[in-house]
């Protein structure tokens, strides 16, 4: 791919988020004059605040949903949008404060120098992480490993990462899934098995206080039975192909 064709667009989904969430935005738009926010049906007033950042930054743009649908939809009304204005690759940040916005520059950098490759951030976790998001990844990570053996995915769960917007819409617009919290781990599986390859870096992320505004839609059931779902269907479609591949040659070679 052609370097100088390379775009890339900041896409931050946002549900209820509040004050900071125009913090990350303007933390963002320091370090990239592309971005997206795309407003997942709240009704907190928190996008309101982005009215004085846009007379300032002609590259933000802010698109709504009528109705929460989740982070997956979310990014992937983005995505379509991105596709729509040219842009080749997204760059994917949470809008509650967790990911670090001076990282942008750097992950989008790799990106252009491998620009078919899926740039995947690996958190490093300060002392304030909450111990079971920290163990609880853990699990996720195995399971992604294990229906992608020979590829590398550092972190299954962490959203700081950058798409090829071509390879990451045309899985997205052929499944169901991937829709709220899953997106990430089913995104990040998906892609290696189209044959992307990971570039994995270490990236810190902060959990903020709630004096600091910082805010969680995490539901540790409901989503990791979510989570749960999600691996034991990726699993038996992996397993599934790996059974049949054998097939496939035969018929090839007939």
């Amino acid at each position: 791919m052609n370097p100088a064709a390379l775009r890339h667009l900041v896409v931050i989904p946002s549900y209820n988020t509040g004050p900071v969430l125009a913090r990350t935005v303007a933390g963002a738009l320091a370090f990239w004059p592309d971005v997206l926010v795309v407003v997942d049906g709240s009704t907190d007033g928190s996008a309101d605040s982005l009215a004085a950042l846009r007379a300032t930054h002609p590259g933000l743009s802010v698109t709504r949903l009528p109705r929460n649908r989740g982070k997956g939809a979310a990014i992937h009304h983005g995505l379509r949008w991105a596709r729509t204005r040219g842009y080749t690759h997204i760059l994917t940040m949470d809008a509650d404060g967790q990911h670090p916005a001076e990282q942008i520059e750097r992950f989008i950098a790799a990106s252009r120098s491998t620009p078919a490759a899926l740039i995947l951030g690996r958190p490093v976790f300060a002392d304030d992480a909450p111990a079971l998001r920290v163990q609880g990844r853990r699990v996720s990570n195995w399971w992604a490993r294990l229906e992608t053996p020979g590829s590398d995915i550092g972190d299954s769960l962490f959203g700081f990462r950058v798409y090829p917007a071509a390879d990451l819409l045309a899985v997205m617009d052929t499944v169901s899934g991937m829709r709220r919290y899953d997106f990430d781990p089913e995104a990040a599986v998906r892609l290696c098995w189209r044959g992307l390859a990971c570039v994995n870096l270490d990236s810190p992320v902060r959990y903020l206080s709630r004096d600091e505004g910082g805010i969680s839609h995490f539901h540790y059931l409901r989503d990791n039975l979510l989570l749960i779902r999600m691996h034991v269907r990726l699993m038996i479609i992996f397993l599934a192909r790996l059974l049949l591949r054998p097939l496939r040659r035969r018929v090839a070679r007939v």
